[in-house]
């Protein structure tokens, strides 16, 4: 599907689409979700080998995980908005219009500096494949079209990301960012036995941020739990950072992990 011109934007190397491929072998065919109660979102179950952590990289920062150039304009469709005075680069950014929690307009980026008007995501669960294939080509929409910047296989993930990938976190985290129903203790095992390694027993072995204003774990999981649950569940871009849902972890691993994170420090 990629615009075979000279002048068209730079896409991943060979390589990097390699590393994006489908995988089946460490993607758990059974994800323990909350009960149909707890959920106002149907989550549908894909095959084992169906590839939907990668476009969960790729809805976070695309052109961070494929190592490319962001484009040189804004993206067409951000025009059409004028409360969010972001530009260039987060104007590509999946989650800028549609939020970490994947509510758009209705979720927390529905008010603030990040407020877009633009719709939420969630709803993708219910539509085919061919039809959110359809908005992400163009097809749907022409000034929603990636494909001058996604190969094939990259629109295959992220379509893959947005049928089979997606959770209303509304089961656990409040409007006001606290948690409930998690267990803290639990999540204390689970993130010393995993996310300490890297991050450190008090969350502040990497900084996010800098010296003036540091962003730690602990941080992220008070100020932005949402964004806390997306990179818990799918990784960081072009990092080493684990997804938990790869490894078999469970919603309520995540929640009580991120329970747990917010007693962390944030300074």
């Amino acid at each position: 599907m990629m615009n075979e011109t000279e002048s068209q934007p730079p896409v991943a190397s060979q390589e990097v689409i390699h590393t994006l491929t489908p995988v089946d072998t460490q993607i758990p065919t059974e994800i323990q979700l909350p009960t149909e109660t707890q959920v106002t979102v149907e989550t549908q179950q894909p095959g084992s080998n169906v590839d939907y952590i990668s476009g969960g990289l790729l809805y976070d920062d695309w052109m961070k995980q494929l190592e490319v150039e962001p484009p040189e304009e804004d993206q067409p469709l951000w025009k059409t908005q004028t409360t969010n005075a972001r530009s260039g680069k987060d104007t590509w950014r999946c989650k800028e219009c549609h939020g970490w929690d994947y509510k758009g307009l209705e979720g927390a980026y529905g008010s603030g500096s990040h407020l877009t008007g633009f719709k939420g995501v969630l709803d993708s669960v219910s539509m085919t494949e061919d039809e959110l294939l359809a908005w992400m080509d163009g097809s749907e929409n022409s000034e929603h079209d990636f494909s001058a910047y996604f190969q094939e296989a990259e629109l295959t993930l992220i379509v893959n990301f947005l049928k089979y990938g997606l959770f209303d976190t509304a089961a656990y985290i409040n409007a006001d960012k606290t948690i409930s129903g998690g267990d803290s203790s639990n999540g204390k095992v689970l993130y010393n036995g995993l996310c300490a390694a890297c991050h450190g027993e008090d969350g502040r072995m990497l900084n996010f941020g800098d010296e003036d204003e540091p962003e730690f774990v602990g941080t992220i999981a008070i100020d932005n739990p949402w964004e806390f649950w997306h990179k818990a569940s799918f990784g960081h871009p072009d990092s080493q950072m684990v997804s938990v849902l790869k490894i078999g972890w469970s919603i309520q691993d995540i929640a009580d992990v991120l329970t747990y994170s917010q007693t962390l420090p944030t300074e």
